[in-house]
């Protein structure tokens, strides 16, 4: 069934208030979990409403979090996220970015004692909007060893970037670290299907096809097969977003996963450039499109961010399509 937009965003705004989520928190959430499954993102989408609900009734979110500003200097500031969900406090700390960079041209801002933030390029679109270049960065519990490691410390550590461009959508990438998000496991599971071989590996580290056996042991760097190269950015991707800024290591988290455990308190980190303040908005803008340019004459390329915004404007317009079950599922 297609459900609108604002309809969903009330039922999953109101769902997440009766588990016990302050309104700001709530909506916020609600926000980014509904343009997620607008662009197509099931895994980080409507199927994520029953586990924060959850985590508020469990305990292992703060329904009375309140973002904070918790340190600054120059460009630089700090995000308390409070143990709540990440949403508000993202959206805090890219406000704060953006206003810092327009001053000091370049600004970092950290979110610690968080949660599951779902899609990081999202958070980035109002740099973009700013005219501005915008770094994502994430980690989340453990599901992925070192290189050579057998056991999980790394989480999948996701990276985004966004990069604005004249009179049309801006470039928008976002990966994890993993083979694949861990959060397309989760869905397999549920489904019952079997994952690829090299997605993930299960609890005795040997290559799997199940997804529950995979949900239990550990994802594959991306690469893994032939290179430690996915292990080294996450691990790069964690300091950033746990050392700097005081949040938890992956392996000190528990897994999203479960209905039990303890408040992740992981990390978030957003970094933003204003071209102005280097070759100039102008100069930047028409590099862009020299380069768009050159990518495009091949037919088969497409441009990073181009499907989701097509599928979020037919979802704007159109309604989002709702499987039945998961329709039952938000409305109890």
């Amino acid at each position: 069934m297609r459900v609108a937009f604002s309809e969903l965003l009330a039922m999953v705004q109101a769902a997440l208030e009766r588990a016990g989520a302050n309104e700001a928190m709530a909506a916020a959430t609600a926000r980014a979990l509904v343009l997620a499954e607008s662009q197509g993102l099931g895994s980080h989408g409507l199927s994520r409403v029953a586990q924060y609900a959850t985590h508020l009734r469990n305990g292992r979110v703060n329904k009375d979090a309140v973002a904070r500003v918790a340190a600054q200097r120059g460009g630089a500031v700090q995000i308390d996220a409070a143990e709540g969900l990440a949403f508000a406090a993202c959206e805090l700390a890219v406000q704060e970015a953006v206003a810092r960079a327009r001053e000091h041209g370049v600004a970092f801002a950290g979110v610690t004692n968080s949660h599951h933030c779902g899609v990081v390029v999202d958070h980035l679109r109002p740099v973009a909007a700013a005219g501005m270049v915008g770094l994502g960065f994430a980690n989340s519990p453990a599901a992925m060893p070192a290189a050579g490691g057998r056991h999980p410390i790394f989480g999948t550590n996701p990276v985004a970037a966004v990069f604005p461009r004249r009179g049309a959508d801006a470039l928008m990438i976002d990966l994890s670290l993993s083979e694949v998000a861990r959060g397309k496991v989760m869905v397999a599971a549920k489904a019952g299907q079997p994952i690829p071989l090299g997605w993930a590996l299960d609890a005795d580290g040997r290559p799997t096809t199940d997804a529950n056996a995979a949900l239990a042991g550990s994802m594959l760097p991306v690469g893994a097969v032939s290179s430690p190269k996915g292990a080294m950015l996450a691990l790069i991707v964690e300091l950033l977003v746990t050392a700097l800024i005081g949040a938890q290591f992956g392996f000190e988290a528990s897994s999203f996963f479960v209905d039990e455990g303890n408040r992740p308190r992981i990390g978030q980190a957003f970094i933003v450039v204003d071209p102005g303040a280097l070759a100039g908005s102008a100069h930047y803008l028409d590099r862009v499109e020299v380069l768009v340019a050159e990518m495009v004459k091949d037919a088969g390329v497409r441009l990073p961010g181009a499907r989701r915004e097509a599928l979020r404007r037919q979802a704007e317009a159109e309604g989002i399509e709702v499987a039945d079950a998961l329709w039952a599922s938000l409305r109890g």
